[in-house]
């Protein structure tokens, strides 16, 4: 966007690429990140390697088949049929995003409104109403003095699982960490507008500001697992509150991350002047993907933190 002059012409055609090997590359390199990752849980020595080989492959992949996406948009070759193309795979992703997300809600759903009331005998209403209350006689003949209190302090079983000494303050950072992400909703879409109006200045600021932001909100997160772990003695081993906790936190976090440095490679990408007001998507996408961020984050302050 640093040349006036220069025009947005994509070819007529639509255009397909030549055949690839980075889709096999970067599959072999998930297969190693996922078959470490479980490894590494099982305390297996060999697991921590596999991991990071396959961590490895994956950002070899990353650089080579975006590259190449890249260089095919900055030659012309992508046709308006194409930019369709681009959209439906980012929309779709996202809605893979929003299915796995899905799966760990209804996990944390499942176990406050099901498993701890049955195990303490102390059904929620509607459960009762829906008849799906099936839970006395496991109270009473195997945790007679467990207590179905969330967020779970005192295990079933302490001597097996023992539970946390207290949790994480709503009104703390994790209301901080809300404001936080929700500013940098605030200044992508500000960015966003300098695309439509072709003021790369407002683009560039934009996206600092919420790269900053996007690191701020990983520093505070940080230090929240710093304080649960030292302070609070909130682990993933605590019990099914800590693992919930743990899982949806994290997993949310891991995916600021790749979202900060999505928006750190557009930003180098609008310092080399590779976007037009009329041709940007790289940057929507990444935009849309943010703001599906925010989204998740606030079901997490309001289910995980709050209720």
């Amino acid at each position: 966007m640093n040349t006036p002059t220069k025009k947005y012409n994509p070819v007529k055609y639509y255009f397909i690429a030549d055949p690839s090997y980075w889709p096999i590359v970067g599959s072999t390199g998930l297969f190693f990140t996922v078959l470490g990752l479980v490894q590494t849980l099982h305390d297996a020595s060999i697991g921590p390697y596999l991991m990071a080989a396959g961590i490895g492959v994956l950002i070899i992949t990353m650089f080579g088949w975006f590259g190449c996406v890249v260089r095919e948009s900055l030659n012309g070759l992508h046709s308006k049929q194409m930019d369709k193309t681009y959209r439906w795979g980012m929309l779709w992703f996202i809605v893979s995003e929003v299915a796995l997300f899905a799966v760990f809600f209804l996990a944390l759903f499942y176990t406050r409104l099901f498993g701890i009331p049955e195990l303490g005998g102390d059904p929620f209403e509607f459960t009762k109403a829906l008849h799906l209350y099936k839970g006395g006689a496991t109270h009473h003949y195997l945790w007679p003095n467990f207590q179905a209190v969330w967020p779970l302090l005192t295990n079933p079983n302490p001597q097996l699982f023992k539970g946390p000494e207290g949790v994480i303050e709503t009104w703390g950072i994790p209301a901080l960490n809300t404001l936080i992400l929700l500013s940098s909703a605030v200044t992508v879409t500000w960015a966003h507008w300098g695309f439509k109006k072709g003021n790369r200045k407002q683009i560039i600021i934009g996206l600092i500001l919420t790269i900053v932001l996007g690191a701020i909100f990983e520093g505070f997160q940080a230090h929240e697992y710093i304080k649960a772990y030292t302070e609070l003695k909130l682990t993933l081993a605590s019990g099914i509150y800590g693992t919930t906790f743990f899982t949806l936190t994290g997993l949310h976090a891991m995916h600021v991350s790749i979202g900060v440095i999505m928006l750190t490679v557009i930003l180098i990408r609008c310092l080399k002047g590779h976007f037009l007001p009329e041709h940007h998507f790289a940057f929507e996408a990444v935009s849309w993907y943010w703001h599906f961020v925010d989204v998740v984050w606030l079901f997490l302050f309001v289910f995980v933190y709050w209720l």
